[in-house]
């Protein structure tokens, strides 16, 4: 097909084992109805500067490998169409709150340890069933818009409060700590409710919705972290009445 214009592209570039500090560079890129900023991305890197380095993987907005900062905004660039951004000149940077390990790319360890540490796995309180855990059509209901998170991060680096605290567990964290908490599978409630109970779980939170806001899959985190906070609520005043 033909290109209908071409977009500048002006990016983040960095790498540490040569470069000081960060920079930018523009690339012009050829763009028709359709186009996304990832397949821009692979135009430049195939035709203008191989040295250009981003993640992707699936192209279909369900790997969240290509998450990143694009016009102002925490977005997956296999999803967003270049000519709906509504400007000439579109700029690119890395997901914030983590180490740039060279250009788009970044260190997603910290991430991925605080996944780790809310147990993002079913803990049953009984031993297994014959065949299976069965779960009612209602309970099942329950977890509708929780298990639909890509882990993609662009909630986390969107959070004001992952810039202030760095051992914050963050928006994708507590809302899979939700999903577990909701899941009637699971039977460790009051441990998953102690490990988000703290300054650096779901009381860090301020509820300035920039998660929400970001989410490619339209969940809720903010929502989630609210109703943590009322199942600690309510776990704690339990304890009290005993």
């Amino acid at each position: 097909m033909t290109p209908t214009g071409t977009v500048t592209f002006r990016i983040f570039r960095f790498d540490p084992e040569q470069d000081l500090e960060p920079r930018f560079q523009d690339f012009s890129v050829p763009v028709r109805k359709g186009s996304t900023v990832l397949e821009g991305l692979y135009y430049i890197q195939q035709n203008l500067d191989g040295s250009l380095a981003f993640r992707s993987s699936c192209r279909s907005g369900v790997c969240g490998s290509c998450g990143m900062h694009i016009a102002g905004r925490y977005r997956l660039a296999c999803e967003t169409q270049v000519l709906r951004l509504g400007t000439d000149v579109v700029v690119i940077r890395p997901l914030g709150h983590l180490k740039v390990l060279r250009d788009l790319v970044v260190d997603m360890t910290p991430f991925w340890a605080k996944y780790k540490r809310i147990r993002p796995y079913l803990i049953p309180g009984e031993p297994p069933p014959e065949r299976e855990r069965t779960q009612s059509p209602d309970d099942r209901a329950k977890l509708d818009g929780l298990i639909d998170c890509i882990l993609c991060g662009l909630c986390s680096s969107a959070c004001a409060m992952g810039g202030a605290d760095e051992d914050y567990l963050g928006p994708a964290a507590l809302l899979q700590a939700h999903r577990f908490v909701s899941d009637s599978r699971d039977g460790a409630t009051e441990e998953r409710l102690r490990l988000v109970d703290g300054d650096h779980g779901v009381w860090r939170c301020h509820t300035i919705f920039s998660c929400q806001k970001v989410c490619p899959k339209d969940l809720d985190p903010a929502g989630s972290i609210a109703r943590l906070k009322r199942e600690i609520l309510r776990h704690r005043l339990r304890r009290l009445v005993r």
